[in-house]
């Protein structure tokens, strides 16, 4: 497997992994309005959480993304970028100020906790229908 390809794949994680954080917070507030039990679930909320808060994390602390620093090493062969990867990549990356996306991220978590408070978990033992 090429250099390229590997960092394609990485770029599609990312995507999946920024997915899941954007689908958790619309689903979390969709699910809180129209009682959709699943998104009361532990698991999911618990691992959303967890996702937006490493994210905020790392830019708090200067941290490159792991999955960035992987990309842009794998991308440090000379391989150009396929069509779908350069997609993927406008979606994905930004040129801002750093202090622009770490206000933004820790903001973002602050929401998830408060989304924690305003469609709270399912007690333990208690079952989804």
């Amino acid at each position: 497997m090429t250099n390229t390809l590997l960092a394609e794949i990485v770029l599609a994680l990312h995507l999946l992994y920024v997915g899941f954080v954007i689908f958790g917070y619309l689903s979390v507030m969709a699910g809180g309005a129209l009682g959709w039990a699943w998104v009361r679930g532990r698991v999911f909320r618990l691992a959303h959480l967890a996702a937006i808060a490493f994210v905020a994390f790392e830019a708090a602390i200067g941290m490159v993304c792991p999955l960035t620093g992987i990309e842009n090493l794998l991308r440090g062969s000379g391989e150009g970028e396929s069509l779908m990867g350069r997609i993927m990549r406008s979606l994905l990356y930004y040129d801002l100020p750093p202090w622009v996306f770490t206000a933004a991220y820790l903001m973002l978590a602050a929401f998830a906790v408060l989304l924690l408070w305003w469609v709270p978990l399912r007690p333990r033992g208690k079952v989804a229908l």
